[in-house]
């Protein structure tokens, strides 16, 4: 028998049972389409998380005071240090790798506008908060070093905030917003970056940092963020700020920083590797289903095999072999969990098609929509097999006699 008799065959076989034949694939159908969804949502999930990471500045370090614990007598208190502007200077004026750097101060306060009042993140910042963050203006333009000297009253608002304070983005221009008790014209409106891994990037006010520690309630440099030349010099900047900030601070050898650095590409290492376990354990479940689908074919293969022993006595007696009979039912089979996996395909895309309009990312794989493919043919294979050898052994008498 050549190939496309064989596949005629097994066509025309499958094809005399349609509603079985679609039943016996529901269950590869359901295995390949779910493994290609988990993946989906999986590596889509992965991706928004990187580019949120990535929207919070580009090569950034973000150094922050750290709890030491303090022992007076039998009892022990948490300090935590804040920075100084000292700290901020020594680093710009010695570290080889920054391209800016800027101190932060944060606060939350009730921000007040011509059509509204929102509680927000104020952000007390240098003019280098803007390159190290990676911010692009809208309209307007971001405070100067003449405004930290004299400690202007100055702001930069997030579209969000300008929105909720105005009405319009664009009327927010010029206009006064009240921070607490004090006035603060507005100079500038920040392009939108969407949610960020602490909240909504555009929900924000940012003022000259001398400003915020004079003029409202925020008295501590509680952040040090920090750009970096280039991706490659991530670790050395790191180990370098470190160095430098121990002298800054008097931090003796031996003794612990009161101080952390939180590398972005860390950050980024971690998150990547946290969202591919949970994809792994995801698509490692749904596979479940796709032995469970082959279980299925074989139970109906074995069935198939019993009602055609007379067909199958036929063929023996007209002279043919068991190996014809052996690849004609495992081709029926390896047919059938391709039709699954195909159709699988088809519901895996639709389904992501309409996750991804109610927001859920979603991120189709290739190489996952190939190998799930050829893992549902294997699987037709694997359990197609004994099926098909039962159909092979069996004496041409007997298969005749059959009823």
């Amino acid at each position: 028998m050549n190939i496309i008799q064989l596949f005629q065959t097994c066509l025309r076989s499958i094809l005399r049972n349609r509603m079985r034949s679609l039943l016996t694939s529901l269950g590869v159908i359901i295995g390949v389409g779910s493994v290609i969804i988990m993946v989906a949502i999986g590596e889509g999930t992965q991706k928004q998380i990187e580019a949120r990471i990535t929207a919070m500045g580009t090569n950034l370090l973000q150094i922050t005071p750290q709890r030491q614990i303090m022992r007076s007598g039998q009892s022990m208190n948490m300090r935590v240090s804040g920075f100084t502007k000292k700290d901020i200077e020594k680093l710009r004026e010695e570290s080889s790798f920054a391209a800016a750097i800027s101190g932060v101060v944060n606060s939350n306060a009730n921000v007040t506008g011509s059509a509204g009042n929102v509680q927000v993140s104020v952000v007390g910042a240098e003019p280098d908060y803007q390159i190290a963050r990676n911010y692009t203006l809208t309209a307007g333009y971001f405070f100067d070093d003449y405004d930290i000297a004299t400690r202007n009253r100055v702001a930069v608002l997030g579209p969000t905030t300008a929105e909720s304070l105005f009405g319009e983005t664009e009327l927010a221009i010029s206009q006064q917003i009240r921070i607490g008790t004090n006035y603060f014209t507005v100079i500038g409106i920040l392009e939108s970056k969407g949610a960020g891994m602490g909240g909504n990037q555009d929900d924000i006010v940012i003022v000259p940092m001398d400003t915020a520690m004079t003029r409202l309630s925020a008295r501590t440099i509680n952040t040090i963020v920090m750009s970096v030349k280039s991706k490659d010099y991530m670790e050395a900047a790191q180990k370098e700020a470190d160095l430098i900030l121990r002298e800054s601070r008097g931090i003796l050898d031996g003794n612990a920083s009161d101080f952390a650095i939180m590398n972005q590409t860390d950050m980024l290492d971690m998150a990547s590797a946290t969202t591919r376990t949970l994809t792994t354990f995801l698509a490692a479940i749904a596979g479940i289903s796709l032995l469970v689908g082959g279980i299925g074919i074989m139970n109906i293969m074995l069935v198939s095999v019993t009602e055609r022993t007379r067909e199958i006595g036929i063929r023996m007696a007209v002279g043919g072999r068991k190996r014809d009979i052996l690849l004609q039912f495992l081709t029926e089979s390896v047919i059938l969990s391709l039709m699954g996996g195909i159709l699988g395909i088809g519901m895996a895309f639709l389904t992501c098609r309409l996750v991804s309009m109610i927001g859920v990312p979603t991120s189709i794989n290739p190489l996952i929509v190939t190998a799930s493919t050829l893992f549902a043919a294997f699987i037709g294979m694997i359990f197609g097999y004994y099926p098909a050898l039962k159909a092979a052994r069996l004496y041409p008498i007997d298969a005749l006699r059959y009823e």
